[in-house]
C-alpha cells in the first residue's frame, strides 16, 4: 500500500533519488551547477546596484531589491522551466527536476571538503591540512595548530550539514525544485553578501535576514537530528538524551549566528569538545563565545566522528521526509 501511494507521488520519488544521486555522485562538475550561475549572477547585480547605491539606506535598498528579485526569479524560473518540460514529456520533465534537485544537495562533497583536512592531519601533515581548511572557512589558516585545524573543520561540518543537506531536504519536500533552489539562492547570497564588515554591512543586511528566516526551522532540526542519530549510533544512552539537548540548547546561544550555534552546539555536546573561542581574520584577531566551555580540545578523530553523525543524520532526515509526507497524504 505505502509502496503504491509512494508510486502516486513522484515528487517523494524524485527527492529520494536526488539524495542518492549526490551521495554517489556529489557535486556534477561535468555539467552546469545552479549555484554557479546563482554566484555569477549575485555579483553582476551588485556591480550595477553599487553604481547608483551610495550611503547606508541606499546599500541596504539596492541589496534589499538584489535579495527579493533574485529569489523570486529562481523560484518562479525554476517553476517555468518545470513546466515546460513537463508539458512535453512527464519523462523529461521528471529528468529535469531530478537534476534541478540533485544540485541543491551536498552531502558528498561535504564530506570530500573535510577528508582533505582530515587525511594529511592523519599524516602529520600540517601544511595541506591548512590549505585545505581554508577553502571552507573565513578565517586565517596559516599558523594554525592541529587542534586549531580540527576545531575549524568540526565547525565548518556541523554548520554546513544544516546549510548544505538538512534545509535543501527539508524545503524540497515541501515545495520541490522550486523551493530547495530558492533557499539554495538566499544561502548563495548570504554567503557572498551577508558579511559584518564596511562592504556589506548594509548592502548585505537583507541577504543575511533572508537567510536567518529560512534556516531557522533547519538548524535546530539538524541539532536534533545529530543527537537522535548519536543515541542511534550507541554513543549517547536514550536516558541521558534530555539533559544533552538541554545543554545544546543553551550552549546554542553562545554563537554571533542565530541559527550556526545549533549544529555547532550539538556537535561540541555530543563530541565532547569545545568550539568556539580566538580566531584570527586578515591578521585581526577576534575573540568569539566559547561552545561547550567544558569539553576538551579538539583532535582529528573528531572529524571521523562527526563525519559519521553527520552521514546518519541526513539519512534520518530523508526518512523523515518521506514519513512526514506519507502522514500528509493519509491525514489530508
Amino acid at each position: 500500500m505505502i509502496l503504491i501511494v509512494i508510486a502516486n507521488h513522484p515528487g517523494i520519488i524524485l527527492v529520494v533519488l536526488a539524495f542518492t544521486l549526490d551521495l554517489l555522485l556529489g557535486d556534477p562538475r561535468f555539467l552546469p551547477h545552479p549555484v554557479v550561475i546563482l554566484g555569477r549572477l549575485i555579483t553582476v547585480l551588485e556591480q550595477a546596484l553599487r553604481r547608483v547605491a551610495r550611503g547606508a539606506c541606499l546599500e541596504m535598498t539596492a541589496g534589499g531589491v538584489l535579495a527579493l528579485f533574485l529569489v523570486t526569479l529562481v523560484y518562479l524560473l525554476t517553476r517555468e522551466v518545470l513546466s515546460f518540460f513537463y508539458g512535453h514529456s512527464l519523462y523529461l520533465g521528471h529528468v529535469i527536476a531530478l537534476y534541478l534537485l540533485y544540485t541543491a544537495f551536498s552531502l558528498k562533497s561535504l564530506q570530500e571538503h573535510i577528508l582533505a583536512v582530515e587525511q594529511p592531519l592523519l599524516h602529520g601533515d600540517l601544511k595541506t591540512a591548512r590549505s585545505a581548511l581554508s577553502y571552507l572557512v573565513g578565517r586565517d589558516t596559516a599558523e594554525l595548530s592541529a587542534a586549531e585545524i580540527s576545531r575549524g573543520a568540526l565547525e565548518s561540518l556541523s554548520e554546513n550539514s544544516s546549510d548544505g543537506v538538512i534545509a535543501p531536504l527539508f524545503y524540497a519536500f515541501i515545495g520541490g525544485a522550486p523551493l530547495a533552489l530558492a533557499y539554495k539562492a538566499i544561502s548563495t547570497m548570504d554567503s557572498m553578501l551577508g558579511y559584518r564588515n564596511a562592504r556589506y554591512l548594509y548592502f548585505g543586511r537583507v541577504a543575511a535576514k533572508l537567510d536567518d528566516g529560512a534556516n531557522y526551522i533547519p538548524a535546530r532540526l539538524t541539532a536534533l537530528l545529530l543527537l537522535i542519530a548519536s543515541m542511534l549510533a550507541g554513543k549517547l544512552p536514550f536516558r541521558q538524551a534530555w539533559d544533552r539537548w538541554l545543554v545544546i540548547w543553551r550552549e546554542a546561544k553562545n554563537h554571533d549566528s542565530p541559527n550556526s550555534g545549533y549544529p555547532e552546539a550539538a556537535a561540541a555536546v555530543l563530541l565532547g569538545v569545545r568550539l568556539g573561542g580566538t580566531s584570527t581574520y586578515q591578521g585581526i584577531v577576534q575573540a568569539n563565545p566559547v561552545i561547550n566551555r567544558e569539553g576538551r580540545d579538539t583532535s582529528t578523530a573528531d572529524l571521523a566522528q562527526l563525519r559519521a553523525l553527520v552521514h546518519q543524520a541526513s539519512l534520518l532526515a530523508l526518512l523523515l521526509g518521506v514519513i512526514l509526507s506519507l502522514a500528509v497524504y493519509f491525514l489530508f
